[in-house]
């Protein structure tokens, strides 16, 4: 059944987050790629209230190509920050709709978290507010926007291996 965006309900765009932390957690990136229009972005901010990702520096600011190629490094056994690979694992707050535009074909949800990420004898723990922009595209819902506000952004961070 192809979805237009007078179909989509608050229920369908809460599942799809708890779905795409699902799939992150389960490391299977590609199906979670694909959860993305071709012109979205992958977007964790330097600082608080970062108004874009093109003027400013931030963690992160992927769009298409730069998943692919992340997603590429991760899988390839020569990636030597990946031995032992990485997990991860996201506890969720219910999140909660910002938007809900039809007309416009625009839905936001924010979505408090916890996030983990071990490898090895490391553990890497984080905190912070998930923005997802989606738009229905081709007759399904995607993410246009992926924006991770964490709470301590402004701090020297470490590697972070995988998709928050």
């Amino acid at each position: 059944m192809m979805l237009t965006p007078q179909d989509v309900t608050a229920a369908q765009l809460i599942e799809r987050v708890l779905h795409e932390a699902r799939l992150l957690d389960a490391r299977d990136y590609d199906a979670w790629n694909r959860l993305f229009t071709d012109d979205a972005y992958y977007w964790v901010p330097l600082q608080h209230d970062q108004p874009d990702g093109i003027d400013h520096t931030s963690h992160m600011y992927e769009d298409k190509l730069l998943r692919e190629l992340r997603i590429e490094r991760l899988k390839s056994p020569r990636a030597f920050s990946q031995q032992p690979p990485s997990r991860s694992h996201h506890l969720l707050q219910t999140p909660s709709v910002e938007t809900m535009d039809a007309g416009a074909n625009h839905f936001v949800t924010r979505t408090q978290f916890h996030y983990s990420e071990a490898r090895g004898d490391e553990m890497l723990m984080l905190v912070g507010t998930a923005f997802h922009h989606f738009r229905v595209d081709d007759g399904a819902l995607r993410f246009t926007l992926k924006r991770v506000n964490l709470l301590n952004c402004d701090a020297a961070l470490p590697s972070i291996q995988l998709f928050i």
